[in-house]
């Protein structure tokens, strides 16, 4: 690629989240309208998982979206958007790929290590392999970055992007990359807003295992209890407490674990459907997330403070009790409403 070349014109956007909005970003600047909500709605992202016993997790932790990955083949599956993807086994082949890509004026999203995004402050970075930005230019020795957390474009060392493009350990990108071949030129919303919605009501009321869906939010509750025994001293224990917090605000989720967000799309998708009753719907999910709010708040609270007896794990627990209570009857709800 010639070193010099220009950025591609981009519109960058900022987003609550890195995959549902790279992937907004990346079919709003191929000419489709649509939100970032109805793309996080339709691919079913809203989830809840809690994983205490598996291996790779030396703690007790928790998921509130689907898996990497699937809000775009779930988007693509029910719109008809054809994505070229792409992964590689040799750094110097991915890159050429990419810088061939940038030549032919096509922005590529590509799955990093979070870690290696040294345009971010160095207090707020962490190894994790799932977080998606587009390139959209190269100039130099840097390539130039759409992030959706960032608030403008930004340059990023080739180095840097290549260290995180194959970093290693769980989840590791391999040099992934994606970007839209084919968008339909009248895609269904109804239909895809209606499997979408589906397919949540489902992965939150009726996977049959215990730690996922609402069934995992009440074991959540039930086994926060355990979390002062099973952390090494008090420090470390207050260091997971807030972690609630970071999950459910801080890691890109539009606060309150993506209940927000999902309020959105059915506000939206209420309006496309011409539905009201999803409206209603959208302004209870609201108060359901406030209630998500209130567990952030308190957990870094009381992480903060090193207020972690008994009774603050069992306030906590309660609360969360109240969450699942609250969207079980929710998604059943949705579900009534939506199957017709």
């Amino acid at each position: 690629m010639n070193s010099c070349m220009s950025i591609i014109e981009y519109n960058h956007k900022m987003a609550a989240h890195c995959e549902s909005g790279t992937i907004t970003s990346l079919l709003n600047n191929k000419g489709m309208d649509i939100s970032e909500a109805l793309v996080f709605g339709i691919s079913s992202g809203l989830f809840f998982g809690y994983f205490h016993k598996m291996k790779s997790f030396t703690f007790p932790t928790f998921i509130v979206r689907n898996k990497p990955g699937q809000m775009r083949s779930n988007l693509s599956k029910r719109l008809g958007i054809k994505f070229h993807t792409k992964r590689f086994r040799k750094p110097e082949e991915g890159q050429k790929i990419l810088d061939r890509l940038l030549e032919n004026n096509i922005p590529v999203a590509c799955q990093v290590d979070f870690f290696y995004m040294d345009y971010i402050p160095s207090w707020e970075r962490v190894h994790i392999n799932v977080h998606f930005i587009v390139i959209v230019g190269k100039t130099g020795s840097k390539y130039i970055v759409s992030d959706s957390y960032f608030p403008q474009l930004v340059e990023l060392e080739s180095e840097s992007l290549r260290k995180a493009r194959f970093a290693g350990g769980s989840m590791s990108p391999k040099g992934f990359i994606f970007y839209p071949e084919h968008i339909p030129e009248n895609p269904d919303y109804v239909k895809a807003i209606t499997a979408g919605i589906k397919k949540t009501c489902f992965n939150m009321l009726r996977i049959p295992l215990p730690f996922l869906g609402v069934k995992g939010i009440r074991l959540f509750a039930k086994k926060i209890n355990e979390w002062p025994s099973r952390a090494r001293d008090i420090e470390h224990l207050s260091h997971e407490i807030m972690r609630i917090n970071i999950l459910l605000e801080d890691q890109g989720t539009g606060g309150a674990g993506f209940r927000f967000l999902f309020a959105t799309f059915l506000q939206q998708a209420s309006e496309i459907v011409k539905n009201p009753e999803l409206n209603d719907l959208s302004k209870e999910m609201m108060l359901i997330g406030d209630g998500w709010r209130e567990i952030s708040l308190l957990a870094a609270r009381y992480g903060k403070n090193r207020d972690l007896g008994p009774d603050r794990m069992e306030e906590i627990g309660a609360l969360l009790f109240n969450r699942a209570s609250a969207e079980e009857a929710f998604f059943k709800k949705l579900y009534k409403l939506i199957k017709g």
